[in-house]
């Protein structure tokens, strides 16, 4: 199968989206008043008040692995209770948690922003991006070595690349961001299992840099990858995504809840590789314990080894020099234009101002400076 761009669209302006809010998130409203309460009462910033918020629910992205080993921390060592919270409710993926932002379901979801910025294209979504925990988006092009080699963007033109459905058009935007004509490179369906790629079926495999990549280096084979966010496609992902009324009528809530977050992924880079591991491995091993039909049961104890990998792997995602300068979780106005700019490469058009408000980060560090210091 050959695959093609998606047709563009016209941005609008976010005033002209907030319009229409009232109506289409009335039921988002009703949820977060009735599990939060109000925001009047906001303390100093620091995380420490006595203002309760009740519970809210994070929907993740992925299974309860190494990518949420912050939000662990931030449960092992009572940083959400701290910040005001009952309970956070950690749902399991995968999902990129849009459509439950939209109906009310969650509160807030550790999506990504190409299906943000679709949602908001394409649909005309309320939903804001106000941090991104992977500064760099985890997306490959993996190949064998000795097979395909795909080192540069042009090394796909005239090779079979295997691309999951759900990630068509994020391929989309890597050749478009190439100037690569999609008729010259043969894309066929797989699946995330990268079988295809070891028996030479595909030359090249869209992968992730701390999952399959690492998969199929630890069976033995010599690899090349082709990062998505060094070859044009820069943009942030596992993002704190939320919709516009529960940001303009919780902005405390969630202020307290991205402390903890700091909290909680700053424990990452200062404890020890197996400690975490540990850590994580408890929260995995509960999620397969509660839900016989989720894929923590289905795929299996985790591999300790390649846990330590993917986490090691992912923190190169994290942090970042403008991570080191900035804090934690910021999007600096660069990065966030290299992102609208990738997700128009995808088809997808939407402004900066659509799709981001990091007012509530910045804020969290020009009051709490001692936050920015995640690794000492």
């Amino acid at each position: 199968m050959k695959i093609h761009a998606l047709s563009h669209r016209s941005p609008k302006r976010r005033s002209t989206r907030r319009a229409g809010l009232l109506v289409a998130t009335s039921l988002v409203a009703a949820l977060a008043l009735a599990a939060c309460g109000s925001d009047d009462d906001g303390d100093d910033g620091s995380g420490s008040g006595d203002e309760s918020f009740g519970e809210i629910s994070l929907q993740y992205s992925w299974i309860k692995n190494e990518e949420f080993a912050g939000e662990f921390y931030a449960y092992e060592n009572g940083y959400y209770d701290e910040a005001g919270f009952d309970a956070v409710n950690g749902i399991s993926g995968p999902d990129t948690g849009v459509a439950k932002l939209l109906s009310g379901t969650v509160e807030v979801a550790l999506s990504d922003s190409a299906s943000v910025g679709a949602a908001i294209a394409e649909q005309d979504a309320p939903l804001t991006i106000i941090g991104a925990t992977f500064q760099k988006n985890p997306f490959t092009i993996l190949s064998l070595a000795d097979g395909g080699d795909i080192s540069t963007p042009e090394d796909m033109i005239g090779k079979t690349i295997g691309v999951q459905d759900s990630n068509a058009s994020v391929f989309a935007a890597i050749l478009n961001a190439n100037g690569i004509d999609p008729a010259d490179v043969d894309v066929v369906p797989v699946d995330f299992d990268p079988t295809p790629l070891i028996e030479g079926d595909v030359d090249g495999f869209m992968a992730y840099l701390t999952n399959e990549a690492i998969t199929v280096e630890n069976a033995g084979f010599e690899i090349t990858n082709l990062p998505y966010a060094e070859n044009g496609v820069p943009y942030v992902a596992e993002t704190f995504t939320v919709t516009d009324q529960y940001l303009a009528e919780n902005r405390e809530l969630l202020k307290q809840f991205l402390i903890a977050e700091i909290k909680g992924w700053s424990d990452v880079f200062t404890e020890p590789t197996d400690d975490t591991v540990a850590l994580i491995t408890k929260y995995y091993d509960q999620a397969a314990s509660e839900n016989d039909e989720g894929l923590e049961s289905v795929f299996g104890a985790l591999d300790p080894a390649k846990t330590a990998q993917g986490m090691e792997a992912q923190l190169e995602l994290v942090a970042t020099e403008d991570t080191a300068a900035n804090g934690l979780f910021t999007i600096t106005p660069e990065l966030q234009q290299q992102t609208v700019d990738s997700l128009a490469a995808a088809g997808w058009e939407v402004s900066v101002e659509e799709l981001f408000d990091t007012s509530i980060i910045d804020e969290i560090y020009e009051e709490n400076p001692d936050l920015m210091e995640y690794d000492s």
